[in-house]
């Protein structure tokens, strides 16, 4: 059977076309990214807010004025993300998929098996409907580790900021030679917000605190609360520091016990289809003999 030159010209366009963009994708992982300027100015010198209008809680999901739409401002702030670079790639990766359905409408006809037009365009739809939901989901779950990873960082951090409090440091100064100590994006957090707060003048834990509220970590709320305490009252915070990063080990202990058991009640269903596929074919011959037996 002789193929169109058509279906042949457009199988090749369509291959061509993802395989660049396949490659594209490569090239840009290896690019480095211009470094932003704006935001980073923009975080060090913010601009007060109008008169008469009250400040948005960071971990509140807000309105994007652009696109219209609401986004999850904490899980994009723990990425590191923009509204407008999450839903370019949401959009992004919908239209990619949307190349699927038609490219395989064109092998079925091509194979001799012609699909009427609805159902080519109600797949891609579809399909490009489910690409975009996923990609979102993708992000809030990735936000949801990066904010058990920070957590497990803040953990460490409070008891090494307990161990420079009782070696007789301030407390300003335990919480940044504490976050000096490691290395990791969590703790690069922290000292952007301790370097921040120095070139602002302002206090470190009122500039904790807005990094709590912008990456919806609670717990790091609680630990500037703390050193706020020592800060303005000279009160001994080295057992509260050693009882929160106690409570803060416990909670990590409770969420992964969770996950493991989760996880274990996922795999019950698995192996109890493995162990019906394997009655099945142990028992199907028994009964196959003892019935041409009893015949």
């Amino acid at each position: 059977m002789t193929i169109p030159p058509q279906i042949l010209v457009a199988l090749g366009i369509t291959g061509g076309g993802i395989a660049g963009f396949g490659l594209y994708l490569l090239v840009m992982q290896f690019v480095p990214a211009t470094p932003a300027l704006g935001p980073a100015l923009r975080r060090l010198h913010p601009a007060p807010p109008p008169d008469g209008h009250a400040v948005r809680p960071a971990n509140v999901k807000s309105r994007d004025n652009r696109w219209n739409i609401q986004l999850p401002k904490a899980d994009l702030d723990i990425l590191g993300r923009t509204g407008d670079k999450h839903i370019f790639d949401v959009v992004v990766s919908a239209l990619v998929s949307m190349v699927i359905p038609p490219s395989l409408s064109v092998v079925a006809a091509v194979v001799g098996y012609p699909l009427p037009v609805t159902v080519p365009v109600a797949a891609t739809l579809a399909v490009a409907l489910l690409v975009g939901f996923l990609v979102h989901a993708s992000m809030r779950s990735r936000a949801k580790a990066a904010r058990a990873e920070f957590v497990r960082a803040l953990c460490t951090y409070t008891a090494l900021t307990a161990h420079q409090v009782r070696s007789g440091h301030g407390a300003v100064e335990a919480m940044e030679r504490a976050a000096r100590v490691c290395e990791g994006w969590p703790y690069v957090r922290l000292r952007h917000a301790l370097l921040t707060a120095q070139l602002q003048m302002t206090t470190p834990w009122e500039e904790l605190k807005k990094l709590s509220d912008a990456i919806g970590v609670v717990e790091l709320s609680t630990f500037a609360d703390i050193m706020h305490s020592a800060g303005t009252d000279g009160a001994q915070v080295y057992q509260t520091l050693r009882a929160q990063a106690s409570s803060l080990r416990d909670q990590i202990r409770v969420r992964s016990m969770e996950v493991t058991k989760t996880r274990s009640s996922k795999l019950d269903i698995p192996s109890t289809l493995l162990v019906i596929v394997l009655l099945v074919l142990v028992g199907y011959p028994l009964m196959i003999s003892i019935l041409q037996r009893t015949s």
